[in-house]
């Protein structure tokens, strides 16, 4: 085998780090050989693989390249044994820092939310009602889902275009510590999958779709791929790993993407569609909902700072989630296993970060969020004000 690319090495690294810990490797869709390799080989220390990801990184100019590798060292020292504060490991991890947003933004989200659904009793009993009576009935889970997505493929492709073969296939599965997650399998295509074990309602049809397929995870991944991969060359991005700052990109363009492709006419159109699924979504009541429960998305990140920075006890933080973020047990439950799993403790700062970070960084501007979609683009760079 001849001399590996910085590029090829890192994506050796990559894979061996995800020898010991499952799910790091979200998705790989370069050349076999690598994986391969890396699967029949016995697996490296961490402490190695930490060792290899200073050097990779002190060969590197300042760059994208540099921010990953800073991400996968920090995964490699705590696999070692090395004791690094959670705060830490999030920054060093995702170039963010977690901070806690204080309950009284979630408070005034209550207000808004108690106005939207009015009624007797706890608000967060009418939210469940309202949830009730709102969710899909199972039959209709994956039909429904199969249309929702059908129809914003088309407003996708008429804002932004689509990668040639681009495709989505849908499957419902259980017991994961996650809502739904876009299996990205290269050549243009996606496995979408939703956990039927969690009630979606009609509002939550539409934001996944437009999460896992159009147009966040699976559009992104596909022009990705044709653009970077096939076309420039950059074997870099032709694996995507959970612990790093591309990260914060892929989930703010997912969380960005419903509110930046839908408008009125859109979400009437939608009512209409998923009515015929005997799913009930009022278009209007729904996009208010949406902006009144924005900020509850950061009770996540307070409950992963309780649990992981100041040692409360689980239970207790499950009872943090369950007021501030109107979740019952049993969500709360489901919310509090995903901060708690080894993969996924620090990722919870991608969503409201990359939400934040993506929407300065596009302002209005399709274009700005067509690059976000198609080029290499640093946290760093979501920091820089859009022209005026």
């Amino acid at each position: 085998m001849g001399r590996l690319s910085l590029p090829e090495r890192y994506v050796l690294l990559g894979l061996r780090l995800g020898r010991h810990v499952d799910g790091l490797v979200d998705a790989y869709f370069g050349p076999p050989g690598p994986a391969e390799r890396v699967a029949v080989e016995e697996p490296v220390a961490p402490r190695a693989l930490a060792e290899e990801a200073a050097l990779l990184q002190s060969q590197l100019p300042d760059g994208w390249l540099g921010d990953q590798l800073a991400g996968l060292q920090t995964v490699a020292r705590v696999l070692a044994g090395e004791a690094i504060g959670y705060a830490d490991e999030v920054e060093r991890c995702y170039g963010v820092r977690p901070v806690v947003t204080p309950d009284d933004a979630f408070a005034e989200a209550h207000a808004s939310l108690d106005e939207l659904l009015p009624g007797r009793g706890p608000l967060v009993e009418r939210r469940a009602e309202w949830q009730r009576r709102h969710t899909v009935p199972p039959g209709q889970l994956l039909p429904a889902l199969h249309d929702v997505v059908a129809y914003l493929r088309e407003l996708a492709a008429a804002a932004f275009g689509l990668p040639v073969g681009e495709s989505v296939v849908l499957e419902a599965m259980h017991d994961r510590p996650w809502w739904a997650f876009n299996y990205y399998r290269g050549n243009g295509t996606s496995r979408v999958v939703v956990n039927a074990d969690i009630p979606t309602t009609g509002p939550d049809l539409v934001g996944l779709a437009a999460h896992e397929a159009y147009p966040g995870h699976h559009l992104e991944h596909a022009w990705k791929e044709q653009l970077l991969v096939r076309e420039r060359g950059l074997v870099e991005e032709s694996i995507f790993l959970v612990p790093t700052p591309q990260a914060v990109v892929n989930e703010g363009i997912a969380v960005l993407g419903e509110t930046f492709l839908l408008d009125e006419p859109a979400r009437a159109d939608l009512q209409s569609l998923l009515a015929r699924h005997d799913v009930h979504y009022d278009a209007e009541l729904a996009w208010q909902l949406e902006v009144a429960l924005e900020p509850l998305r950061s009770v996540r990140v307070n409950a992963a700072l309780q649990l992981h920075e100041e040692g409360r006890p689980a239970a207790e933080v499950q009872s943090y989630i369950e007021r501030w973020a109107l979740r019952g047990p049993d969500q709360a439950a489901q919310s509090l296993r995903f901060i708690s799993d080894p993969t996924w403790r620090a990722y919870a700062i991608t969503y409201s970060a990359g939400r934040d970070l993506c929407r300065a960084y596009v302002g209005d501007d399709p274009a700005r969020f067509r690059t976000l979609l198609t080029e290499q683009v640093r946290v760093r760079d979501l920091r820089r004000e859009p022209p005026s």
